[in-house]
């Protein structure tokens, strides 16, 4: 906004105020009353675009249902289920088959053009990109805007450029003056010059170039990573029908409610019931990288990691030492108590392994079992020891 609004102050006071008196009839007043009215028309189309719902997918609250089961345990018994979500889906857009890939943090498959932003954290519909300048994802519901802001910006910029250079030339006239004797006269419009000369590149080729964008339906994401340079864009429809896409259709409502109160879901205890369940996600035991954003692999959302590691351990934990025959949940007591002396020797064997187990361990699900594996052994180590102090 202060790079907006600073310029249009400056050329308001040393350049519109002395050309008001330069045009018959009054048109001078004009010169004053557009740029004024342009940029709160600009400034407003910046807060649209800033702070409008760029199309924020509300999260799930538990993950889909699975689509697949594995199988049985090495000792013949039933394992309990463990169910892993397919990491991709095709859907149909417009008789062309488009793939869809699953979102473990909003736990959800996103719908066709649809990502997740790294920097909100959000999936957003028709993702285009984040734009730093404006603070906000821009997608589905604040592209037009967003669009509108930029072109605005542009003409805003040649508005001012041209009429600095109107005055410079009055004082050339009047003075009859050189033109480098003119601009001397004028500092503040050779600083507008060269500011809304370079500003004019970037805001003026953002502008071209999203003009292309939309006569050929795409976003910026899909054009950075090429995605229609060898098969048809099912989204095109013509670049008339892609500009009344863009311009005329109906935006759709929100949905999200930023007003409401949070509220305690019972979904969160569904997520929790079914992770002890033995559900896992596509991304489950692996680095999860936003593969959208193209991002490296990052660890596992932290936030909701917080959350429900120890639920995580309890669960698929208890699963993995299940298919090994082992003894799981135990209290201390109980495992000083009534392990066996052959399992405790079995165990104490492979402690000796652990540490080095659990630095290669960097994936912080497989770090979570180590730590929850290690700590049972140490239990073991415990019972031995006590025992062989009784026997003492």
């Amino acid at each position: 906004m202060f790079l907006i609004i600073a310029p249009v102050v400056a050329f308001c006071v040393f350049v519109a105020r002395h050309l008001m008196n330069e045009f018959p009839d009054s048109w001078g007043v004009s010169v004053m009353v557009v740029v004024v009215v342009f940029t709160v028309y600009d400034l407003t189309l910046l807060l649209c675009t800033s702070g409008r719902d760029p199309g924020i997918i509300p999260r799930n609250t538990h993950p889909p249902e699975p689509e697949s089961i594995d199988g049985i345990n090495d000792t013949g018994g039933q394992t309990p289920q463990q169910f892993r979500l397919p990491r991709t889906r095709e859907v149909i857009v417009n008789g062309i088959s488009v793939r869809v890939k699953y979102c473990d943090t909003c736990m959800l498959y996103r719908p066709p053009r649809c990502s997740h932003c790294s920097i909100c954290n959000n999936c957003v519909e028709r993702f285009d990109h984040h734009c730093p300048w404006v603070g906000q994802c821009i997608g589905l519901r604040n592209y037009r805007f967003f669009y509108m802001f930029v072109f605005s910006t542009t003409l805003l910029c040649l508005y001012v450029f041209a009429f600095c250079w109107v005055y410079v030339i009055k004082i050339r006239d009047a003075d009859h003056l050189t033109i480098w004797k003119a601009l001397a006269k004028t500092p503040a419009s050779i600083v507008l010059i060269i500011y809304c000369f370079l500003c004019v590149w970037f805001v003026g080729g953002l502008s071209v170039f999203h003009l292309y964008l939309m006569s050929t339906n795409q976003t910026t994401y899909e054009n950075f990573r090429y995605r229609y340079d060898r098969r048809d864009n099912p989204y095109n429809r013509g670049i008339l029908n892609n500009f009344l896409e863009i311009f005329c259709s109906a935006i759709p409502p929100s949905k999200n409610n930023f007003r409401a109160r949070v509220t305690l879901e019972q979904g969160l205890q569904q997520t929790r019931s079914q992770s002890r369940e033995g559900f896992m996600s596509p991304n489950m035991g692996k680095p999860i990288g936003d593969l959208e954003m193209g991002r490296k692999p990052v660890a596992w959302d932290e936030p909701r990691t917080a959350a429900d590691i120890s639920d995580l351990e309890a669960g698929l934990g208890g699963m993995f030492e299940e298919k090994e025959g082992r003894i799981t949940h135990a209290s201390p007591d109980l495992s000083r108590d009534e392990l066996p002396a052959e399992f405790v020797e079995g165990r104490a064997g492979t402690h000796s392994r652990e540490s080095s187990f659990i630095r290669r361990a960097t994936d912080p699900m497989e770090a979570s079992f180590a730590v929850s594996e290690a700590n049972a052994r140490e239990e073991a180590n415990g019972g031995k020891n006590v025992a062989r102090s009784g026997s003492h």
